[in-house]
């Protein structure tokens, strides 16, 4: 960045660094994982499934109230172009609703309603797919889909994966974790502790969290802008459609995960239906035919917190990319950070700004499309 832009854009730099130091600790995930998962489990299972698990969690380790004043205390106004404001005014509410889930985790309804105003609830069309891919059949089960590692050897395998990058990461195990695997934005991932591992998950973690979710908190923070860092409004549908879609390109999705992925967004429709925890499980478990422990974990994902609906996005998050793919756009401009698809314009906007430059880190799975599994390829041409 020259002297002459670094001038211009003196309070957009200014607001932008202030914003990096009060939302650094606004990570949702991070609170939003109950402390007593496995306990819970055993009391459900135990009840044969009747009594609603009661979950505990972090506590804040910060002043909401405070934090609020301050997000809106910025001088948006005085960012001297029309585009750049409006993202940082966005960027602001959508930061400003986080630190209302944060706050209120565990609290049932109001929790629910916080999530619903930041992630939104399916559509009438993100359910009509979901069940579009319901109709396909099962594939059976291959030998690398067998669990066979424990955390330990998933640790090792995960931190010679990322040894393909410069960047450096930490890995540590928890059972707090409602997923085989986490990223966080501070640069850490997080393997669940108790849990066994197939080759093929292996595969797909390794190609989402550190392929996608890692590199982009990378990319993010090589950025002059924080922003790109902590994140653009509604970047979670891109960010998640980005990850499987790595999964895709490096032919480690399965059928199987995609029905997952459908199950998931039935799981955030139930929440707006009204389904308690037993509820939902209830409908995967009993009309659906999945086994408990998935039925349980998709169940879990949704009902945490008190009703959580970031997890529908994945699917139509992964019809977005793979139709930016398809059009042939250019799709590092979705790596550059935490940002969303359409937003892309927008960033090489900033990039001849001189605000924004092209990416420090590419993932090796979209140098090339190696999927090899027609019927998936089928299915996301055919998704609407």
């Amino acid at each position: 960045m020259t002297d002459k832009t670094r001038s211009y854009y003196k309070t957009l730099l200014q607001i932008d660094q202030n914003l990096d130091r009060l939302v650094r600790e606004i990570d949702v995930l991070n609170y939003l994982n109950p402390l007593n998962i496995e306990q819970e489990k055993k009391r459900f299972f135990g009840s044969k499934f009747s009594e609603d698990p009661v979950f505990k969690y972090r506590k804040l380790k910060f002043d909401p109230y405070t934090l609020q004043r301050q997000l809106f205390s910025q001088r948006l106004e005085d960012i001297p172009d029309e585009d750049i404001y409006k993202l940082y005014h966005d960027a602001v509410y959508e930061y400003s609703g986080l630190v209302q889930c944060v706050a209120t985790v565990g609290k049932e309804k109001k929790f629910f309603y916080n999530s619903l105003r930041v992630f939104g609830t399916p559509t009438e069309k993100d359910v009509k797919n979901a069940k579009f891919i319901l109709h396909f059949h099962k594939e059976e089960d291959a030998e690398e889909m067998v669990p066979r590692y424990n955390a330990d050897q998933a640790q090792a395998y995960f931190q010679a994966f990322g040894e393909r990058y410069p960047f450096k990461f930490r890995i540590r195990q928890s059972n707090s974790i409602t997923g085989a695997a986490m990223a966080l934005n501070s640069g850490e991932l997080v393997v669940k502790k108790n849990r066994k591992f197939s080759d093929n998950d292996l595969k797909v973690l390794s190609n989402h969290e550190i392929f996608v979710n890692m590199l982009t908190t990378f990319n993010g923070l090589d950025q002059t802008l924080r922003i790109f860092s902590h994140g653009f409004a509604n970047n979670h549908p891109t960010q998640a459609g980005l990850g499987i879609f790595s999964e895709y390109m490096s032919d480690s999705l399965s059928l199987k995960r995609v029905k997952e992925l459908a199950y998931r967004v039935l799981a955030a429709d139930s929440l707006i239906k009204g389904y308690s925890f037993s509820d939902t499980f209830d409908l995967l478990y009993s009309q659906y035919k999945l086994d408990r422990e998935t039925s349980w974990l998709i169940s879990l994902r949704a009902h945490r917190g008190g009703g959580f609906t970031k997890d529908y996005q994945y699917l139509p998050g992964l019809k977005k990319v793979y139709d930016y793919y398809a059009s042939e756009k250019d799709m590092g401009l979705l790596l550059t950070g935490k940002v969303a698809l359409e937003d892309a314009e927008l960033i090489e906007k900033l990039q001849q700004k001189e605000l924004a430059k092209k990416n420090t880190h590419f993932p090796h799975s979209f140098q090339e499309n190696r999927n090899t599994n027609d019927k998936l390829k089928f299915l996301l041409s055919n998704l609407k």
